[in-house]
């Protein structure tokens, strides 16, 4: 599998136009850090904690291409990050930046991968692509349902 193929679905999947929707990119553009943080039911992730916990899985594809040591993820714990208590808009911003920083430093590592790559590690690039469309997916529904809910 070339280098080119691997960027060009982490990309589609992320920012660059794809074929059937919006992308990771696309579901968070113009949400604001009230909408972001608000919750669909008591319990259900919101749209903060899926773009934090798409950036952490981000994260561990990187590491196990350039051999990283686990716990520098920009945030600590794993998985997924609660929103912070002042949901505030640099705060969102912010968060918004690792996700970005994150898919970018994956590229590079991608981008810089020789022949002969593990066939787990293929699995795990595509994967994170595909791990970014199925939260674009839910990004999109929990935007819908804040845009009904009853004011």
């Amino acid at each position: 599998m070339s280098t080119n193929y691997l960027l060009t679905i982490l990309d589609e999947a992320y920012d660059k136009r794809s074929w059937h929707g919006p992308n990771l990119r696309a579901s968070i553009r113009g949400i604001t850090a009230e909408q972001a943080a608000w919750r669909p039911k008591p319990g259900a992730h919101n749209i903060w904690e899926l773009a934090l916990h798409a950036a952490y899985w981000k994260y561990v594809v990187l590491r196990k291409i350039v051999g990283g040591k686990r716990g520098s993820f920009a945030l600590k714990g794993s998985n997924f990050f609660p929103c912070p208590v002042e949901a505030t808009e640099a705060a969102w911003k912010r968060d918004i930046q690792i996700l970005e920083e994150t898919h970018q430093d994956l590229r590079r590592a991608v981008a810089a991968l020789k022949p002969g790559v593990s066939e787990r590690l293929l699995h795990m690039i595509r994967g994170a692509a595909a791990h970014d469309l199925y939260h674009a997916g839910q990004i999109r529904l929990i935007r819908t349902l804040h845009s009904r809910r009853p004011l």
